[in-house]
């Protein structure tokens, strides 16, 4: 295990002053797991006041016995170390706080206060080794995959009511199984959760959403219990039959699309709007069998989400976005058959910056309702389209140079010349487009005034041809990045 010298000097620094110290939770469960641990925490028997004294550049803001020590350390995690005195807890009263935080003697008083097992591992450091000290069998647990409560999981979930999210969570994020009697504690308290705030239940929402196995963590929630009192909604689909245009029920589905979007790594809005985007089906399904509908369930589902969001204190930008892709999911598009305004009208209610989330879950959604392919050609000529309909216009509004200017320079009337001249000035500027500068284009308009009537008309047919070579060869540049014909 790599151990670093930021650590090891500020145990060491502890040692010196004759205070033990360890590093403790999750970090320990990392490095055991070979992997490289987001942050460092340090306990120790010596109290805020005694580490303040001994490391002058900290500071110690909390009522949790927790010091923060700057390092000068060029790894961002590795700039402040938390170091915190070995500590027990009374009773939770309110299953989110303890009643009161006391100093404790030792360190397995300390570790006996943790979550669970893999959680609650300490390591030693000596001089050129390291002890693991495990009072829980951890490392068992970890060799063995599974998330388990220290000692009882009924007064573990009684003291803080996360830790059964946080079980499902870590369960979710190594693809672990939770032992059966934390399983059991979990179902039995899972009405516990309402207690939480909905800040720290939306956080390791996220942490479940944002894992490489989402899917599962949903289904999990929903089998412990907890789901129905987190987001309902979600669990009303469960059995909820579709119609011939869907294998699967509306939960299944939800929970395909998901795992489908975290598969192909899209982002965290994409992924919520994924699990939420026919949320509204079993409120307005009407009938049964493969002629059941479900009208309106994208309107009905954007204003559920947008509920469901709000109450789970998202930002507001997120709950703006989330709920636009749950509305305008339904899109149709077909080629030959949909308008070029149509899709312009498209972009401009779901705006040009979300177009590619739009896509991203159509896609999810398609998987998720058992078809092969999450792309075929038409969503391809979509995306063709979208790029098409968004491009800047091949037009004389690029010039640097207006229809008044060549009026004043060429001292003539309004009219069609006017039109002809800035479409000349134009083909010069696509050839060149260092020219589309003022001065540049008026030097330009004064040698025109020697051309004879012929001479501007030749002029004026070859610069229209070349403008349309250069509008048809961007087209099949966007054709040929869609592999659309």
């Amino acid at each position: 295990m790599k151990i670093p010298k930021e650590i090891k000097d500020i145990i060491k620094t502890l040692n010196k002053e004759g205070f033990k110290a360890y590093i403790v939770g999750g970090c320990v469960r990392d490095l055991l797991r070979g992997e490289d641990p987001e942050d460092w925490d340090i306990t120790t028997d010596a109290k805020p006041l005694e580490i303040k004294k001994i490391f002058p550049d900290s500071f110690y803001e909390n009522k949790f016995f927790t010091v923060t020590v700057l390092t000068k350390s060029k790894n961002p995690k590795l700039k402040e170390i938390e170091i915190t005195t070995f500590r027990k807890e009374s009773k939770y009263t309110d299953k989110r706080h303890p009643d009161e935080i006391k100093f404790a003697k030792t360190l397995e008083e300390d570790l006996s206060r943790r979550d669970f097992t893999i959680n609650a591992m300490a390591l030693e450091v000596l001089n050129k080794k390291a002890r693991v000290i495990d009072l829980f069998n951890g490392r068992k647990d970890l060799k063995n995959k599974t998330i388990r409560a220290v000692g009882n999981p009924y007064e573990r979930f009684n003291e803080d009511a996360l830790r059964m999210m946080r079980a499902v969570r870590f369960a979710t994020i190594f693809n672990f199984k939770i032992e059966k009697e934390t399983e059991e504690a979990i179902i039995k308290n899972a009405f516990l959760i309402q207690e939480i705030s909905k800040e720290r239940i939306r956080d390791e929402f996220l942490k479940i959403i944002n894992s490489d196995f989402p899917d599962k963590g949903i289904e999990m929630l929903r089998k412990l219990g907890l789901l129905k009192f987190i987001i309902p909604e979600i669990e009303e689909g469960y059995g909820v039959s579709q119609n011939k245009h869907h294998i699967y029920d509306c939960y299944t589905h939800s929970l395909l699309s998901l795992k489908y979007a975290a598969e192909k790594k899209f982002n965290q809005n994409v992924r919520i709007a994924a699990l939420f985007h026919d949320i509204a089906k079993p409120r307005v399904k009407k009938g049964e069998g493969p002629d059941a509908t479900f009208y309106n369930h994208e309107i009905v589902g954007a204003k559920m989400t947008y509920q469901i969001l709000k109450r789970l204190k998202f930002p507001q930008k997120d709950i703006e976005k989330i709920t636009k892709l749950v509305r305008y999911h339904l899109f149709y598009y077909n080629v030959g058959e949909v308008s070029e305004s149509s899709v312009r009208r498209l972009v401009k209610n779901v705006g040009l910056e979300n177009m590619e989330e739009l896509l991203q879950l159509r896609m999810a959604d398609r998987i998720g309702s058992g078809v092969p392919k999450a792309e075929p050609y038409k969503l391809r000529h979509l995306k063709y389209i979208i790029e098409k309909v968004s491009q800047d216009p091949i037009s004389v509004k690029m010039l640097k140079i207006n229809g008044n200017d060549v009026i004043e320079i060429l001292k003539i009337k309004p009219g069609p010349k006017v039109g002809e001249v800035l479409t000349i000035l134009l083909s010069y500027v696509l050839s060149d487009p260092k020219k589309n500068k003022k001065e540049v284009l008026k030097k330009e308009v004064e040698k025109l005034k020697t051309l004879s009537e012929k001479e501007f008309k030749e002029l004026y047919e070859k610069a229209q041809k070349e403008i349309e070579d250069v509008e048809m060869k961007r087209d099949q540049m966007t054709k040929q990045k869609y592999w659309v014909v």
